[in-house]
Parts: C-alpha cells; sequence; structure tokens
C-alpha cells in the first residue's frame, strides 16, 4: 500500500527559471499538500494535465525527490526514514530516465537484477518471462541505441520489473508508443494488478484512464481536486466520460 499525507514539494527558482516561467516569485509550488491512499490489487491512476505535479508526486514516492512537507509510505516504509526499503519494493519507470544507449538489454536486465541482490536462478527465470512477453529475444543482444522507441521502452519496463516489485510506478507509460506496443503494456498492467500487485500510472489521456484505472485521482495545479472510481467521477460531475468529468473539475479549479 501506499499512502501520501499533506505532500508539499516547493522547488526555488534562479533568474533564469523565474524569466522562463513568467514570474516573479523565486518559489514554485509544484504540488500542494496531496493526500491519497493506493492499495495492492488495484491500478491507481493520476490524471491531469502537463505541469499538474504528476511526476513531482511520484518521484517523490520513489525517493528520487524529498519532499519539502509531508510524509509517504510505502508498505509501511516511510521515503524519507527508509529510502533503501523503499527502493527494495518499488519498481519505477518515467520517461525522463533513460537506458544507457552503449549497453544492450540483456547486459542491463543482469546488472540491475544483481544491484537489487535477485539470485541468479531467480534472475535467469525473470529474464525469461519478460523478454517473451515483451519480445525481446531477437533484440536482447542490440544496443539501447539501436532499439525503436516501442522496444526501448519495453525493455525500460522489463528492466525496471526485475526484482519483481510489490509496488510498480509508472510515469506515462504509453507515451509515444503506437497503438499496439501501449496496449501490449497495459495488458500487462493488468496482469501485475490480477497479481495482487500495486499499479501506479500517471497519465493524461483520458480514453487510457477509463479503460485501464481502478481509481482515479485528478491533480491540477499542485492540487487533488477529485478522486473515485470512473463511475463516482462521473456521478459527481453528471458527465458522459472522463474527459467531460475532467474539464467539470478543471472549471471548478479556475473559478
Amino acid at each position: 500500500m501506499i499512502e501520501i499525507k499533506n505532500l508539499t514539494k516547493i522547488y526555488k527558482l534562479n533568474k533564469k527559471q523565474m524569466k522562463e516561467s513568467k514570474t516573479k516569485s523565486s518559489r514554485k509550488v509544484a504540488v500542494d499538500d496531496v493526500s491519497l491512499r493506493a492499495k495492492k490489487g488495484e491500478i491507481y491512476g493520476l490524471l491531469g494535465p502537463n505541469g499538474a505535479g504528476k511526476t513531482t508526486t511520484l518521484r517523490c514516492i520513489a525517493t528520487i525527490l524529498k519532499p519539502t512537507k509531508g510524509e509517504i509510505y510505502v508498505s509501511g516504509h516511510e521515503v524519507q526514514e527508509e529510502p533503501e526499503e523503499v527502493r527494495k519494493k518499488i519498481g519505477f519507470l518515467t520517461s525522463d530516465i533513460k537506458l544507457d544507449p552503449q549497453f544492450t538489454t540483456d547486459y542491463l536486465f543482469d546488472f540491475f537484477g544483481r544491484l537489487h541482490n535477485v539470485p541468479e536462478e531467480n534472475l535467469k527465470r525473470r529474464k525469461e518471462e519478460l523478454f517473451e512477453y515483451f519480445e525481446i529475444k531477437d533484440f536482447a543482444h542490440k544496443q539501447i541505441k539501436e532499439l525503436s522507441t516501442g522496444m526501448k521502452q519495453k525493455a525500460a519496463i522489463a528492466v525496471s520489473l526485475v526484482h519483481d516489485p510489490e509496488v510498480v510506478i509508472f510515469d506515462e507509460p504509453t507515451n509515444g508508443l503506437d497503438i499496439i506496443t501501449a496496449r501490449n503494456v497495459t495488458d500487462y498492467l493488468r496482469k501485475l494488478r490480477d497479481e495482487g500487485k500495486l499499479v501506479i500510472v500517471s497519465t493524461h489521456i483520458m480514453s487510457e484512464a477509463e479503460k485501464l484505472c481502478d481509481r482515479i485521482g485528478i491533480i491540477i495545479d499542485g492540487t487533488k481536486v477529485a478522486e473515485g472510481t470512473l463511475e463516482e467521477l462521473l456521478q459527481q460531475t453528471n458527465a458522459q466520460d472522463l474527459e467531460d468529468a475532467f474539464f467539470e473539475f478543471y472549471k471548478l479549479r479556475r473559478e
């Protein structure tokens, strides 16, 4: 389970960043007092426009960023007090973190497996399972830089799951993928959910969130403005689909 209590993340801006952001303030509140709970056996979606705070929230969960305020618990471990224990529990994937282009998928899978102290027998079994599912076998000994965008993404997913984590955190997992590869990825996320794992994904694709997520948290301007199942969100807004519901929450936020 993941529990976030009053998460706030504030960045200090230099003069160049202030100019680019067209602001006179040297502080940017990326995430503002966000609280949520996500449990095993569900896919929880963070939905919002670009710059809403989704990635910052996920990076705080993954111990990459340090919260300014608040607490985050992953399987009972607080991210600032026990970061190493948290990292053992999670698999984290974001498009901003790339696999080293000069290495092969096969090498990187083994490297990160040993980094996670995965026993050699288990590592071999995980490689066979993941490489077969994502159809990586024929490309396993090619350098990452030689792979297509879709194959790079599938390789990154396989590497991030090498240690069979309890919690899977994917930031925009289908961004830039063709429809077949995207479906392959979302089907695997459902498989992980059905195995009892907790999956958290961020997305700005409404149709993807509708089909994939068991519960959805909507973040706008760093603030969680709504949370619930698709049916609950539609009832709250009298909307016909998630896109219409999102814009109702967006309008309320802007008023």
